[in-house]
């Protein structure tokens, strides 16, 4: 009889002799604070290039505006035409005439005037040139064709919630701004040091799980509740 040879041995079989076991699958658990969730086939870090913020369209100001600014210069036009056909000018453009040439250009309701229409027209110019929906914060890109953005409303409540984890914690407000992040707590119990330093851990952690383009500065505040009168 003959005696059975060694062992044979599959390649890439799991858990067999020289071979290191795959490792271990990990679980991703959801917890109370959707900060705390992060997928493992996201990258931390975005490549997808730089994300800006969001334009806000401004369709309706923009046509108001634009359907004003044609009715006015329609109406000058066709009155100029008018006078330039040896017809006599409307009577709005007459009676303007005759009442601002009775003003003084240092009157105090001339320079209020003046004033106005200048704000107004600032007023304009930054609307122009400004990106507009500041409640929307941008987040890092992981692909150029997909732009996301955070709510500063959401990001708060998420934020609220990940300090309400903190021990030692009774309430907490949040506001959430573009570039600092505001955070006013009440600690009934523990030291005041202590549990801002839990807080400043925790939700220094829950900002960079936001995955903001720009993540905001923190500042955190930690007092007593007031003592209840009897």
């Amino acid at each position: 009889m003959s005696e059975p040879g060694p062992e044979s041995v599959t390649p890439g079989t799991p858990g067999t002799p020289g071979r290191p076991a795959p490792a271990p699958v990990l679980d991703l658990d959801q917890s109370e604070s959707a900060a705390a969730y992060e997928p493992g086939s996201v990258p931390k870090d975005g490549d997808g290039g730089r994300n800006g913020r969001f334009w806000s369209a401004r369709r309706v100001p923009a046509a108001l505006l634009a359907l004003l600014v044609l009715g006015g210069a329609g109406l000058l036009l066709y009155d100029v035409a008018a006078v330039r056909a040896d017809r006599p000018a409307m009577y709005w453009r007459r009676a303007a005439a005759e009442h601002l040439a009775q003003w003084r250009l240092d009157n105090v309701w001339v320079l209020v005037a003046a004033g106005a229409v200048m704000a107004l027209g600032v007023c304009l110019i930054v609307l122009a040139v400004t990106p507009g929906l500041r409640a929307l914060l941008p987040m890092r890109r992981h692909r150029e064709d997909v732009r996301a953005g955070l709510d500063r409303d959401a990001a708060a409540y998420v934020l609220r919630d990940r300090a309400m984890e903190v021990s030692g914690v009774q309430s907490v407000r949040v506001r959430m701004g573009r570039t600092k992040v505001s955070v006013r707590a009440q600690s009934h119990f523990r030291e005041l040091d202590d549990v801002r330093a839990d807080l400043d851990t925790a939700l220094g952690t829950g900002i960079s799980e936001l995955g903001l383009e720009r993540p905001p500065a923190l500042a955190v505040r930690v007092a007593r509740p007031p003592a209840k009168k009897r």
